[in-house]
């Protein structure tokens, strides 16, 4: 994960006020639609915000997104257009320390309702390997040290707990419809509950329980599910892993028969394949979901969270 701090740059926030804080025309892509829609306006950092923005608001919000499809979200820089957005929105929901310069913007803004979605379930500390395979290994070369992981939408049952926080800002927020929000949030619950059943399913009974991944932003799901999430290049999707590291890993597939290694689609897949040539191993896709592009497995979070349990099945060797 990118952890630099990025301070909004003076020049920027008089850009703002030399744009107006009223109704602005569209930015690149369809990350800066108009706010002052007649709707409760929310702007919603990257894809897994938007989508609970979207599900629990229904018809009573208008929801933008600051990160464009396909944009990787560590990298987002804010632009002057899309701080005048979010002063003129509603609301902002956000994942604290995922995105620094959506940190420093929300900060400086004076919007209303602010919801870090990091405040409504419980984060942990990862490394690039998780899970309870980790715990009886002495020592791993190139391992990266423990760093608060922020993937916490990966996991079905911590993206419930922040659907139903995310649920009652809205209703706080906007209590004309807070009857809507409060059925909106019951119907997407259930739905999170039944893909929490899905997973621990289909993952029961397999001939592996460790996985490898270029990013490790699977951790929450390999511990909820019993698995093993060892990942190549830690918590930044972009570092690159050391000699030591990536010997470890082949020798770890060896011994537990780990037969793919997964990337992801906002990523290169070059390290993936090189490792995978080495040792002998088949590439597929594991979708950390950041983001839905043409060539995403699926038009949203559930069906590319439905792709990603039959990859990790066919992978694991599930029964």
């Amino acid at each position: 994960m990118n952890v630099r701090r990025r301070l909004i740059p003076a020049a920027a926030i008089t850009a703002v006020t030399a744009l107006g804080l009223g109704t602005l025309t569209a930015c690149s892509g369809d990350t800066a639609e108009a706010a002052n829609t007649g709707k409760f306006d929310v702007v919603a950092s990257f894809y897994p915000m938007a989508f609970l923005a979207e599900r629990i608001g229904g018809d009573h919000v208008h929801v933008t997104s600051l990160t464009s499809p396909g944009q990787e979200p560590h990298d987002l820089e804010i632009s002057p257009k899309q701080i005048a957005m979010l002063q003129d929105s509603d609301a902002v929901l956000y994942l604290k320390n995922l995105q620094p310069s959506v940190d420093d913007a929300v900060s400086q803004s004076s919007i209303g309702t602010k919801i870090d979605a990091t405040t409504l379930t419980t984060l942990e500390e990862h490394g690039n390997e998780v899970g309870g395979h980790a715990a009886a290994h002495d020592t791993h070369q190139g391992e990266e040290a423990g760093a608060e992981d922020p993937h916490i939408w990966l996991d079905p049952v911590r993206y419930a707990q922040v659907a139903e926080g995310v649920g009652k800002a809205f209703e706080k927020a906007d209590p004309q419809h807070a009857a809507d929000y409060r059925k909106n949030t019951a119907t997407l619950v259930k739905r999170l509950d039944d893909l929490n059943t899905q997973f621990k399913t289909g993952l029961a009974h397999t001939r592996t329980k460790v996985f490898i991944t270029t990013h490790a932003a699977f951790g929450y799901l390999a511990e909820r599910y019993g698995l093993t999430e060892e990942a190549i290049n830690g918590l930044d999707p972009e570092s690159e892993p050391s000699a030591a590291r990536v010997r470890d890993l082949e020798d770890m597939a060896k011994a537990d028969g780990v037969s793919t290694v997964f990337y992801e689609t906002l990523v290169s897949d070059k390290t993936a394949q090189t490792i995978a040539g080495d040792a002998g191993l088949r590439t597929d896709v594991l979708d950390p979901i950041e983001g839905i592009t043409s060539k995403s497995r699926g038009k949203d979070y559930f069906s590319v969270q439905e792709a990603n349990l039959k990859a990790l099945q066919q992978a694991l060797g599930a029964k």
